[in-house]
């Protein structure tokens, strides 16, 4: 086949799209659902982006209000994939990516594919960012936030000051738990959502939130946290830990593929055809960014689309 992508969220949907209008033969492989990411986000998310950023392929995506909701982004990808008969194998993992002759032997747990080129777009979201603190590893804690019922009326604490740590906390909160935040920095991020951003500060300001700023979780217990703060060391009674702290691309596939990465953990890639180092293989999406995962968004890496399929058409001829 002409080209094989790995990674079925918005930015995989965007270059299948670009491959299909060109006429390549071509093939989605996505280890879970369609836009795997956006159905593991929380039940009650809305987006940053209003909906018109998020669209694809000239698919109109109407939301209910400006910003949509993960429902509603999950119903637009599925009419994105249906708009253009989307070839896509779902519940399928890529193991390996093998440079074969003038293409690539792409393994995955179910087959065995060759390809001419290979689009790597597989984000981030399933590979968290460890403390690597002890007490991590307790059943308590939480990577993943799905819904506040669960935890309502539990002592719960919100590690981070993201976006993601911030919608946590206000959830919590009204679902009647008692929230703590530890925050590393000395206040709430300035990139939370706007509409958002005046309420975590309310509730942090009346007291409804407890907030510890410029301090850490040390050790989490069975039933309590040590943390540090500017005023010391003390422990405090817990329930349920939420570690907001982020995710990262999966560096050990990256490098298992041939894929270099700088000291930072970048990908080395050529910026203006998103090819890396070999021939053919190529990055789209989030996966660029390396730590800084901050960069890239769905509305900003669409293009990289196509980018990758004009030079792929390109050095055909």
């Amino acid at each position: 086949m002409d080209l094989l992508i790995i990674g079925a969220g918005p930015v995989g949907l965007a270059c299948g799209i670009e491959a299909k209008k060109h006429g390549l033969n071509y093939l989605l492989i996505e280890k879970g659902s369609i836009v795997n990411s956006i159905f593991n986000y929380p039940t009650n998310m809305t987006f940053f982006s209003t909906s018109e950023k998020i669209e694809l392929g000239n698919v109109p995506f109407v939301s209910h209000s400006i910003k949509p909701t993960r429902r509603e982004a999950l119903e637009y990808y599925r009419r994105v994939k249906n708009a253009y008969d989307l070839n896509i194998n779902t519940y399928e993992k890529v193991m390996n990516v093998e440079k074969e002759n003038d293409g690539y032997k792409v393994t995955t747990d179910k087959n065995i594919y060759n390809a001419k080129n290979v689009i790597v777009a597989t984000g981030y979201y399933d590979n968290v960012n460890y403390m690597n603190i002890k007490g991590e590893d307790l059943p308590k804690v939480k990577h993943y936030f799905d819904e506040p019922h669960p935890y309502a009326y539990h002592k719960t604490l919100v590690i981070g000051a993201g976006n993601s740590a911030v919608d946590v906390a206000l959830e919590l909160f009204r679902v009647g738990a008692e929230v703590t935040m530890v925050i590393r920095e000395n206040k709430i991020k300035p990139s939370i959502k706007y509409w958002v951003k005046p309420d975590i500060e309310n509730r942090i300001a009346e007291n409804s939130i407890k907030a510890y700023f410029n301090s850490e979780v040390l050790q989490i217990k069975e039933k309590s946290v040590l943390i540090k703060t500017p005023e010391g060391e003390f422990e405090i009674e817990n329930d349920f830990v939420f570690a907001m702290t982020g995710y990262h691309p999966d560096f050990e596939f990256l490098k298992k593929i041939g894929i270099n990465l700088d000291e930072n953990n970048t990908p080395v890639f050529n910026r203006q055809s998103y090819e890396t180092d070999l021939k053919g293989l190529y990055l789209a999406g989030v996966v660029c960014s390396g730590k800084n995962t901050d960069k890239y968004f769905i509305e900003n890496s669409i293009e990289h689309a196509e980018i990758i399929i004009d030079h792929i058409l390109k050095s055909k001829t």
